[in-house]
């Protein structure tokens, strides 16, 4: 089940970077960007990043469902969808909740990153707090610590929720209250539920490399979660939702420019042939589906 064409508020957005979204229905709106793929892909300096906000402002419907952005090597567009949010106007207080494997908070000296953009969110005027949940990489532990944006906590605004990886060095900076450990997805949504018990209104972003590969296959490492944990989130926003956005779909690509060709192969992405790209997509089209029908479920503000 797909929203209906007939509510423009329902209607998926596609930015189509880089084809990896598979056709969500007669009701999506396609974005074609394939010509900014160089510029932002994995991450980009602010300038150019400004350009496609401007470029995108042109193009994006006034109303609209959940936004499609591709690999996750585009989280960095949720910072935008973001600010059209807030100036479209929005509660004094929103929550954010990041569902994925990394902690998107870590130090990007070349402008605005994949990896980097938690960090700049927490600066927008209105958001309290944003709870980044399912994170298993090694990007939160005690070898990469000093990589991580300190800033959100110190402000207390940013919490990770992870599965068997811990953030103990958080306690040196008074904010081990701020690390949300557990050994089991099951525990981590629970508790996630409940604290999201009190906030105002919400963001969700879900980047599908938070879920187990079993389920879906991505570009980057994978966590722990299954399907079934996503929903429990989203059902945790139901009434609260002002917007959402969904990244992590598979694709491939080969830069033209040498920096971001080194970046990359120190990330070590994997690097699927055509015949298992066609699976992977197979199995995120139907992952996709499902994420539109208990977005919709949840309902929007």
């Amino acid at each position: 089940m797909i929203p209906p064409a007939a509510d423009p508020a329902a209607r998926p957005v596609v930015l189509d970077f880089d084809a990896a979204v598979p056709f969500l229905g007669p009701e999506e709106v396609r974005l074609p960007l394939a010509d900014w793929q160089e510029d932002i892909r994995f991450g980009c300096p602010f300038e150019r990043y400004a350009a496609l906000e401007s470029h995108l402002d042109g193009l994006m419907p006034d109303s609209h469902g959940p936004v499609f952005t591709g690999s996750g090597d585009y989280h960095h567009l949720t910072l935008y969808l973001l600010r059209r949010l807030m100036r479209r106007g929005v509660p004094a207080a929103l929550d954010i909740v990041v569902c994925d494997n990394h902690p998107d908070n870590m130090r990007y000296p070349f402008g605005l990153h994949c990896g980097s953009w938690v960090s700049h969110a927490a600066g927008l005027p209105g958001v309290r707090r944003i709870h980044v949940a399912g994170i298993t990489s090694a990007d939160i532990g005690p070898a990469h610590a000093w990589e991580n944006r300190l800033a959100p906590f110190m402000r207390e605004k940013l919490f990770y929720w992870s599965l068997g990886r811990e953030a103990a060095w958080l306690k040196l900076i008074g904010r081990g209250d701020h690390a949300r450990r557990f050994d089991a997805p099951d525990d981590l949504v629970r508790s996630l539920a409940s604290e999201l018990r009190d906030s105002p209104a919400l963001y969700l972003s879900v980047d599908k490399d938070v879920l187990d590969p079993a389920f879906a296959r991505t570009n980057w490492d994978q966590g722990r979660f299954a399907p079934e944990h996503l929903k429990a989130v989203i059902d945790a926003c139901a009434g609260k939702l002002l917007g959402s956005d969904v990244t992590g779909d598979a694709s491939t690509y080969s830069y033209a420019g040498r920096f971001k060709r080194i970046l990359s192969r120190l990330d070590g992405l994997p690097e699927p042939d055509e015949a298992e790209l066609a699976v992977w997509r197979a199995d995120q089209g139907a992952i996709n589906r499902r994420l539109l029908e208990w977005i919709a479920g949840a309902g929007a503000v």
